[in-house]
């Protein structure tokens, strides 16, 4: 097929000489069954080895001249995963038929641990994946930190009643104290990240800042516990620092929602 009348860098064969077909042919196929099922937007993720798939499947389907725009279907393109345990890398070579499949890593590691440390990195670097770090529960492994830091709000509310304490929305509590002011400002991140990470066709939408927010909350929460024991004594101040853990318990709550994580009350 003359693929160079629209935009690939050279024709591609589409028929072997045996009379098979080449990946291109069931490629544009597929991609044309898609329009016809009135996918608008479509985004097709591949390795980054395969990235001269691009210029010659939109070519095909342009050369098919039923209406697909030009530039669809969109792509996104994966660098390889290095996965590492106990300090050596783990082989894989397709020639050998050696390889490590997602059920492999969840197997070994969890599905929540698994999956953040495959989106909390941009789809076009590489990635290390670190088995006996994504294993462990401790703090240098950052889903664990994340979660932890919810499973500890989770449990300052649960003792809050004990001493005779009930936790209110941050609304009733009324406008938060100086201290408090930065803490309530960190949700507003997830209203600039989320769209950002949706127009750029990115999978981790502030997972970084989610580890700060865990750091945060571990630094603030001694502060906050400091409950009166005394119902009287400055309730306003008791108030206010319960509902920021409140406020706090369901930021981490979304912040795990979104990225498909569990969100542990007790750890």
């Amino acid at each position: 097929m003359r693929t160079t009348d629209f935009g690939d860098d050279k024709d591609r064969v589409m028929r072997k000489s045996d009379g098979t077909y080449t990946y291109f042919l069931p490629d544009v196929a597929y991609h044309l069954s898609k329009w016809q099922r009135g996918y608008e937007r479509a985004i097709t993720e591949l390795g980054s080895d395969h990235h001269g798939s691009l210029a010659r499947v939109r070519a095909g389907l342009q050369a098919l001249d039923c209406g697909i725009p030009k530039g669809w279907p969109e792509y996104v393109l994966h660098q390889m995963v290095t996965v590492m345990k106990g300090g050596e890398e783990v082989k894989i070579s397709k020639r050998a038929g050696s390889y490590v499949t997602l059920r492999d890593l969840i197997d070994e590691v969890g599905r929540d641990a698994t999956r953040y440390f495959l989106i909390s990195r941009k789809s076009d670097s590489q990635l290390v994946f670190d088995v006996d770090l994504a294993r462990s529960q401790w703090n240098d492994n950052p889903v664990y930190y994340i979660q932890y830091a919810h499973a500890r709000v989770c449990s300052v509310l649960r003792q809050a009643p004990e001493k005779g304490f009930t936790p209110t929305s941050p609304t009733a509590a009324g406008p938060p104290r100086p201290a408090g002011r930065r803490a309530r400002a960190d949700p507003a991140d997830r209203a600039v990240e989320v769209p950002r990470a949706g127009r750029g066709r990115r999978q981790q939408p502030g997972a970084a800042s989610d580890r700060r927010l865990a750091a945060r909350t571990g630094q603030r929460v001694p502060h906050l516990l400091q409950l009166s024991p005394v119902p009287g004594r400055d309730a306003a101040l008791r108030n206010a620092r319960l509902a920021l853990v409140v406020a706090t318990r369901q930021v981490l709550k979304n912040r795990l929602d979104l990225l498909g994580l569990g969100t542990p009350e007790k750890m």
